[in-house]
Protein backbone atom coordinates (compact mmCIF):
# COMPACT_ATOMS: atom_id res chain seq x y z
CA UNK A 1 0.00 0.00 0.00
CA UNK A 2 1.17 3.52 -0.85
CA UNK A 3 -0.62 6.17 1.18
CA UNK A 4 -0.41 9.73 -0.19
CA UNK A 5 -3.41 11.34 1.54
CA UNK A 6 -1.74 12.56 4.73
CA UNK A 7 -3.51 15.92 4.61
CA UNK A 8 -6.86 14.16 4.98
CA UNK A 9 -5.70 12.15 7.97
CA UNK A 10 -2.55 10.49 9.27
CA UNK A 11 -2.03 7.06 10.80
CA UNK A 12 -1.50 7.08 14.54
CA UNK A 13 2.16 6.68 15.35
CA UNK A 14 3.14 3.63 17.38
CA UNK A 15 4.32 5.76 20.32
CA UNK A 16 1.08 7.73 20.38
CA UNK A 17 -1.02 4.56 20.20
CA UNK A 18 1.02 3.09 23.04
CA UNK A 19 0.29 6.17 25.15
CA UNK A 20 -3.41 5.88 24.37
CA UNK A 21 -3.53 2.21 25.38
CA UNK A 22 -1.58 2.80 28.60
CA UNK A 23 -3.74 5.72 29.72
CA UNK A 24 -6.99 3.95 28.81
CA UNK A 25 -5.91 0.93 30.85
CA UNK A 26 -4.18 2.54 33.84
CA UNK A 27 -6.02 5.85 34.32
CA UNK A 28 -9.64 4.79 34.74
CA UNK A 29 -10.67 7.57 37.12
CA UNK A 30 -12.75 10.52 36.00
CA UNK A 31 -10.47 13.57 36.22
CA UNK A 32 -13.41 15.50 37.74
CA UNK A 33 -13.73 13.04 40.64
CA UNK A 34 -12.32 13.88 44.07
CA UNK A 35 -11.04 10.41 45.00
CA UNK A 36 -7.50 9.15 44.47
CA UNK A 37 -8.15 7.70 41.01
CA UNK A 38 -9.68 10.97 39.89
CA UNK A 39 -6.77 12.97 41.28
CA UNK A 40 -4.34 10.66 39.48
CA UNK A 41 -6.15 11.31 36.19
CA UNK A 42 -6.34 15.04 36.89
CA UNK A 43 -2.56 15.22 37.34
CA UNK A 44 -1.97 13.51 33.99
CA UNK A 45 -4.46 15.85 32.36
CA UNK A 46 -2.64 18.87 33.77
CA UNK A 47 0.73 17.44 32.74
CA UNK A 48 -0.50 16.85 29.18
CA UNK A 49 -1.85 20.36 28.95
CA UNK A 50 1.37 21.83 30.29
CA UNK A 51 3.43 19.94 27.73
CA UNK A 52 1.37 21.40 24.86
CA UNK A 53 1.42 24.91 26.32
CA UNK A 54 5.20 24.71 26.83
CA UNK A 55 5.78 23.58 23.25
CA UNK A 56 3.85 26.58 21.93
CA UNK A 57 5.07 28.93 24.66
CA UNK A 58 1.58 29.92 25.81
CA UNK A 59 -0.31 29.75 29.10
CA UNK A 60 -1.94 26.47 30.12
CA UNK A 61 -5.22 28.34 30.60
CA UNK A 62 -5.09 29.35 26.93
CA UNK A 63 -5.33 25.74 25.71
CA UNK A 64 -8.81 24.21 25.43
CA UNK A 65 -9.28 20.61 24.26
CA UNK A 66 -12.03 19.97 21.73
CA UNK A 67 -13.18 17.14 19.46
CA UNK A 68 -11.12 18.56 16.59
CA UNK A 69 -10.50 21.60 14.42
CA UNK A 70 -14.12 21.90 13.26
CA UNK A 71 -15.33 22.32 16.83
CA UNK A 72 -12.41 24.67 17.52
CA UNK A 73 -13.37 26.75 14.48
CA UNK A 74 -16.93 26.91 15.80
CA UNK A 75 -15.67 28.06 19.20
CA UNK A 76 -13.54 30.74 17.58
CA UNK A 77 -15.97 32.16 15.05
CA UNK A 78 -19.32 31.66 16.78
CA UNK A 79 -18.07 32.03 20.35
CA UNK A 80 -16.03 35.17 19.68
CA UNK A 81 -18.64 36.74 17.38
CA UNK A 82 -21.44 36.36 19.91
CA UNK A 83 -19.22 37.57 22.73
CA UNK A 84 -18.28 40.72 20.81
CA UNK A 85 -21.53 41.43 18.98
CA UNK A 86 -22.04 44.72 20.83
CA UNK A 87 -18.79 46.00 19.27
CA UNK A 88 -19.79 45.14 15.72
CA UNK A 89 -21.11 42.50 13.34
CA UNK A 90 -18.46 42.40 10.59
CA UNK A 91 -16.24 39.37 9.93
CA UNK A 92 -13.55 38.88 7.27
CA UNK A 93 -12.37 35.50 5.98
CA UNK A 94 -10.14 34.47 3.08
CA UNK A 95 -11.14 32.58 -0.06
CA UNK A 96 -8.72 29.79 0.84
CA UNK A 97 -10.36 28.39 3.96
CA UNK A 98 -11.46 24.90 4.93
CA UNK A 99 -15.16 24.26 4.18
CA UNK A 100 -15.98 24.25 7.91
CA UNK A 101 -15.16 27.97 8.07
CA UNK A 102 -17.58 28.77 5.26
CA UNK A 103 -20.35 26.68 6.81
CA UNK A 104 -19.91 28.56 10.09
CA UNK A 105 -19.99 31.87 8.22
CA UNK A 106 -23.24 30.83 6.52
CA UNK A 107 -24.71 30.23 9.97
CA UNK A 108 -23.42 33.56 11.30
CA UNK A 109 -25.10 35.34 8.38
CA UNK A 110 -28.44 34.03 9.63
CA UNK A 111 -27.63 35.56 13.02
CA UNK A 112 -27.14 39.04 11.58
CA UNK A 113 -23.38 39.04 10.96
CA UNK A 114 -21.91 40.52 7.79
CA UNK A 115 -19.21 38.42 6.09
CA UNK A 116 -16.56 39.78 3.70
CA UNK A 117 -14.13 37.66 1.68
CA UNK A 118 -10.64 39.09 1.24
CA UNK A 119 -8.90 38.63 -2.11
CA UNK A 120 -5.53 36.97 -2.69
CA UNK A 121 -2.86 37.42 -5.34
CA UNK A 122 -1.76 34.90 -7.99
CA UNK A 123 0.38 33.06 -5.43
CA UNK A 124 -2.45 32.82 -2.91
CA UNK A 125 -0.99 35.50 -0.65
CA UNK A 126 -3.60 37.60 1.09
CA UNK A 127 -4.03 40.96 -0.65
CA UNK A 128 -3.01 43.38 2.08
CA UNK A 129 -4.56 46.39 0.34
CA UNK A 130 -7.88 44.60 -0.04
CA UNK A 131 -7.72 43.57 3.62
CA UNK A 132 -7.13 47.20 4.64
CA UNK A 133 -10.05 48.36 2.51
CA UNK A 134 -12.37 45.73 3.98
CA UNK A 135 -11.57 46.63 7.57
CA UNK A 136 -14.23 48.69 9.37
CA UNK A 137 -14.75 50.10 12.88
CA UNK A 138 -17.33 47.28 13.23
CA UNK A 139 -14.93 44.49 12.17
CA UNK A 140 -14.77 42.17 15.18
CA UNK A 141 -13.01 39.16 13.67
CA UNK A 142 -10.69 38.11 10.83
CA UNK A 143 -10.09 34.40 10.13
CA UNK A 144 -7.32 33.30 7.75
CA UNK A 145 -5.83 29.80 7.67
CA UNK A 146 -2.10 29.39 8.28
CA UNK A 147 -1.74 26.81 5.50
CA UNK A 148 -4.36 26.14 2.86
CA UNK A 149 -5.52 22.52 2.79
CA UNK A 150 -5.78 22.17 -1.00
CA UNK A 151 -2.80 23.99 -2.51
CA UNK A 152 -0.66 24.30 0.62
CA UNK A 153 -0.39 28.10 0.47
CA UNK A 154 1.23 29.41 3.65
CA UNK A 155 0.22 32.83 4.92
CA UNK A 156 2.48 35.31 6.82
CA UNK A 157 0.29 35.49 9.91
CA UNK A 158 2.41 38.02 11.80
CA UNK A 159 2.26 40.50 8.92
CA UNK A 160 -1.48 39.95 8.49
CA UNK A 161 -2.06 40.62 12.17
CA UNK A 162 -0.08 43.85 11.94
CA UNK A 163 -2.28 45.03 9.06
CA UNK A 164 -5.43 44.13 10.98
CA UNK A 165 -4.41 45.85 14.22
CA UNK A 166 -3.18 48.94 12.40
CA UNK A 167 -6.67 49.38 10.99
CA UNK A 168 -8.58 48.30 14.11
CA UNK A 169 -6.73 47.28 17.24
CA UNK A 170 -9.86 45.70 18.70
CA UNK A 171 -10.33 43.20 15.85
CA UNK A 172 -9.57 39.59 16.79
CA UNK A 173 -7.46 37.40 14.51
CA UNK A 174 -8.12 33.67 14.24
CA UNK A 175 -6.23 31.12 12.18
CA UNK A 176 -7.11 27.53 11.35
CA UNK A 177 -3.67 25.93 11.77
CA UNK A 178 -4.78 22.38 11.05
CA UNK A 179 -2.50 21.98 8.02
CA UNK A 180 0.39 23.90 9.61
CA UNK A 181 1.01 22.30 13.00
CA UNK A 182 3.46 19.42 12.65
CA UNK A 183 4.49 20.52 9.15
CA UNK A 184 5.98 23.99 9.65
CA UNK A 185 6.95 26.13 12.62
CA UNK A 186 3.95 28.03 14.00
CA UNK A 187 3.86 30.88 16.49
CA UNK A 188 0.61 31.15 18.40
CA UNK A 189 1.59 34.66 19.47
CA UNK A 190 0.93 35.74 15.87
CA UNK A 191 -2.81 35.25 16.43
CA UNK A 192 -5.50 35.73 19.06
CA UNK A 193 -7.12 32.34 18.43
CA UNK A 194 -6.12 29.14 16.63
CA UNK A 195 -7.45 25.67 15.82
CA UNK A 196 -5.91 22.30 15.00
CA UNK A 197 -6.63 18.56 15.10
CA UNK A 198 -4.78 15.55 16.48
CA UNK A 199 -5.45 13.24 13.55
CA UNK A 200 -3.43 15.44 11.17
CA UNK A 201 -0.26 15.01 13.27
CA UNK A 202 -0.22 11.21 13.75
CA UNK A 203 -2.48 11.42 16.78
CA UNK A 204 -5.98 10.06 17.40
CA UNK A 205 -9.18 11.21 15.75
CA UNK A 206 -11.72 12.99 17.91
CA UNK A 207 -9.37 15.37 19.72
CA UNK A 208 -8.10 18.85 18.90
CA UNK A 209 -7.12 22.18 20.37
CA UNK A 210 -8.72 25.59 20.54
CA UNK A 211 -6.19 28.23 21.53
CA UNK A 212 -7.20 31.69 22.67
CA UNK A 213 -5.20 34.36 24.41
CA UNK A 214 -6.32 35.16 27.94
CA UNK A 215 -7.63 38.56 26.83
CA UNK A 216 -10.12 37.06 24.36
CA UNK A 217 -13.71 36.67 25.49
CA UNK A 218 -15.59 33.72 23.98
CA UNK A 219 -19.16 32.64 24.65
CA UNK A 220 -19.50 28.86 25.27
CA UNK A 221 -21.24 27.09 22.39
CA UNK A 222 -21.80 23.84 24.34
CA UNK A 223 -23.73 23.80 27.60
CA UNK A 224 -23.20 21.10 30.23
CA UNK A 225 -22.70 20.33 33.90
CA UNK A 226 -18.91 20.13 33.94
CA UNK A 227 -16.55 22.68 32.43
CA UNK A 228 -13.03 22.90 31.10
CA UNK A 229 -11.94 26.54 31.38
CA UNK A 230 -15.65 27.51 31.25
CA UNK A 231 -15.80 26.52 27.58
CA UNK A 232 -15.82 22.75 27.14
CA UNK A 233 -18.26 20.79 29.36
CA UNK A 234 -18.21 17.02 29.65
CA UNK A 235 -15.96 14.29 30.99
CA UNK A 236 -12.33 14.86 30.10
CA UNK A 237 -11.27 12.31 27.40
CA UNK A 238 -7.94 11.63 29.08
CA UNK A 239 -6.55 8.92 26.73
CA UNK A 240 -7.17 11.23 23.77
CA UNK A 241 -5.63 14.24 25.51
CA UNK A 242 -2.51 12.40 26.65
CA UNK A 243 -2.12 10.94 23.15
CA UNK A 244 -2.53 14.37 21.58
CA UNK A 245 0.15 15.75 23.87
CA UNK A 246 2.53 13.02 22.72
CA UNK A 247 1.60 13.63 19.07
CA UNK A 248 2.23 17.37 19.35
CA UNK A 249 5.64 16.77 20.89
CA UNK A 250 6.72 14.20 18.29
CA UNK A 251 5.32 16.00 15.27
CA UNK A 252 6.99 19.32 16.09
CA UNK A 253 10.45 17.80 16.43
CA UNK A 254 13.09 18.07 13.69
CA UNK A 255 10.80 20.00 11.34
CA UNK A 256 13.55 21.38 9.08
CA UNK A 257 14.96 17.95 8.27
CA UNK A 258 11.49 16.53 7.59
CA UNK A 259 10.52 19.47 5.40
CA UNK A 260 13.71 19.29 3.32
CA UNK A 261 13.15 15.58 2.66
CA UNK A 262 9.51 16.15 1.71
CA UNK A 263 10.51 19.03 -0.57
CA UNK A 264 12.77 16.70 -2.56
CA UNK A 265 9.91 14.23 -3.01
CA UNK A 266 7.59 17.03 -4.06
CA UNK A 267 10.05 18.33 -6.65
CA UNK A 268 10.56 14.83 -8.06
CA UNK A 269 6.81 14.39 -8.56
CA UNK A 270 6.44 17.85 -10.10
CA UNK A 271 9.32 17.29 -12.49
CA UNK A 272 7.91 13.99 -13.74
CA UNK A 273 4.23 14.96 -13.96
CA UNK A 274 4.96 18.27 -15.68
CA UNK A 275 6.29 16.25 -18.63
CA UNK A 276 2.80 14.85 -19.29
CA UNK A 277 0.46 16.71 -21.66
CA UNK A 278 -2.64 18.04 -19.95
CA UNK A 279 -1.31 18.02 -16.39
CA UNK A 280 -1.35 21.34 -14.56
CA UNK A 281 0.61 21.76 -11.32
CA UNK A 282 -1.36 23.88 -8.85
CA UNK A 283 1.55 25.10 -6.77
CA UNK A 284 2.75 28.59 -5.92
CA UNK A 285 5.98 29.96 -4.50
CA UNK A 286 4.44 30.06 -1.02
CA UNK A 287 3.04 26.51 -1.05
CA UNK A 288 4.51 24.12 1.50
CA UNK A 289 5.89 20.88 -0.02
CA UNK A 290 3.64 18.55 2.00
CA UNK A 291 0.63 19.35 -0.19
CA UNK A 292 0.78 19.00 -3.98
CA UNK A 293 -2.30 19.76 -6.05
CA UNK A 294 -2.60 18.93 -9.75
CA UNK A 295 -5.35 19.20 -12.36
CA UNK A 296 -6.05 16.53 -14.99
CA UNK A 297 -7.10 17.53 -18.49
CA UNK A 298 -10.50 16.02 -19.42
CA UNK A 299 -10.27 13.25 -16.79
CA UNK A 300 -12.60 13.06 -13.81
CA UNK A 301 -10.58 13.06 -10.57
CA UNK A 302 -12.71 10.31 -9.02
CA UNK A 303 -12.06 8.06 -12.03
CA UNK A 304 -8.33 8.54 -11.68
CA UNK A 305 -8.39 8.04 -7.91
CA UNK A 306 -10.24 4.74 -8.24
CA UNK A 307 -7.82 3.62 -10.96
CA UNK A 308 -4.91 4.30 -8.59
CA UNK A 309 -6.71 2.24 -5.95
CA UNK A 310 -6.24 -0.84 -8.12
CA UNK A 311 -2.50 -0.38 -7.56
CA UNK A 312 -3.17 0.16 -3.83
CA UNK A 313 -2.20 3.81 -4.12
CA UNK A 314 -4.34 6.31 -2.25
CA UNK A 315 -4.57 10.05 -2.97
CA UNK A 316 -7.34 12.62 -2.46
CA UNK A 317 -9.29 15.17 -4.48
CA UNK A 318 -9.49 18.50 -2.63
CA UNK A 319 -10.27 18.42 1.08
CA UNK A 320 -11.63 15.19 2.54
CA UNK A 321 -14.66 17.17 3.74
CA UNK A 322 -15.58 18.30 0.24
CA UNK A 323 -14.35 15.48 -1.98
CA UNK A 324 -15.55 15.63 -5.56
CA UNK A 325 -16.59 19.28 -5.42
CA UNK A 326 -15.05 22.30 -7.12
CA UNK A 327 -11.79 23.30 -5.47
CA UNK A 328 -12.52 26.77 -4.12
CA UNK A 329 -8.83 27.31 -3.46
CA UNK A 330 -7.71 26.48 -7.01
CA UNK A 331 -10.53 28.69 -8.27
CA UNK A 332 -9.44 31.55 -6.01
CA UNK A 333 -5.85 31.38 -7.28
CA UNK A 334 -6.25 30.49 -10.97
CA UNK A 335 -9.82 31.64 -11.72
CA UNK A 336 -10.25 28.60 -13.96
CA UNK A 337 -13.37 26.50 -13.35
CA UNK A 338 -12.20 23.57 -15.47
CA UNK A 339 -8.90 23.50 -13.61
CA UNK A 340 -10.72 23.72 -10.27
CA UNK A 341 -13.05 20.79 -11.02
CA UNK A 342 -10.35 18.31 -12.08
CA UNK A 343 -8.01 18.44 -9.09
CA UNK A 344 -6.16 15.69 -7.30
CA UNK A 345 -4.34 16.32 -4.02
CA UNK A 346 -1.17 14.36 -3.33
CA UNK A 347 -0.08 14.87 0.26
CA UNK A 348 3.31 13.76 1.47
CA UNK A 349 4.86 12.91 4.82
CA UNK A 350 8.28 12.28 6.31
CA UNK A 351 7.07 8.67 6.34
CA UNK A 352 6.77 8.66 2.55
CA UNK A 353 9.70 6.88 0.90
CA UNK A 354 11.49 7.54 -2.38
CA UNK A 355 10.55 4.03 -3.49
CA UNK A 356 6.87 4.79 -2.87
CA UNK A 357 7.12 7.96 -4.95
CA UNK A 358 8.79 6.06 -7.80
CA UNK A 359 6.06 3.40 -7.77
CA UNK A 360 3.38 6.10 -7.64
CA UNK A 361 4.88 7.89 -10.64
CA UNK A 362 5.13 4.68 -12.68
CA UNK A 363 1.51 3.77 -11.95
CA UNK A 364 0.35 7.34 -12.53
CA UNK A 365 1.90 7.45 -16.01
CA UNK A 366 0.37 4.09 -17.00
CA UNK A 367 -3.11 5.13 -15.85
CA UNK A 368 -2.89 8.65 -17.27
CA UNK A 369 -1.81 7.45 -20.70
CA UNK A 370 -4.62 4.89 -20.80
CA UNK A 371 -7.35 7.31 -19.68
CA UNK A 372 -6.03 10.19 -21.74
CA UNK A 373 -6.09 8.03 -24.88
CA UNK A 374 -9.69 6.99 -24.16
CA UNK A 375 -10.74 10.62 -23.74
CA UNK A 376 -8.89 11.62 -26.92
CA UNK A 377 -10.71 8.94 -28.96
CA UNK A 378 -14.05 10.16 -27.66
Amino acid sequence: MIYLDYSATTPMSYDVLETYNTVAKDFIGNANSLHALGIKSKKLYESSKKQISDIFNVLESEIVFTSGATESNNMALIGASFANSKKGNHIIVSKLEHPSIYKICDYLKTQGFDISYVNNDKDGLIDFEDLKNLMRPTTILVSICAVNSEVGVRQPLKMIRQVIHKENENTLFHSDMTQAVGKVVVNLHDVDMASFSGHKIYGPKGIGVFYKTSKVNVVPIIIGSTKEDNLRPGTIPLPLIASLSKAVRLSTMDLDRKENFIRRLNEKICNELSKLDGIKINKTKISIPHILNISLDEIKPETFIHALEEYEIYVGTNTACSSGELSTSVMAIYNDKKRATTTIRISLSHLTTTDEVNKFLNSFKIIYEKLHNLVSRD
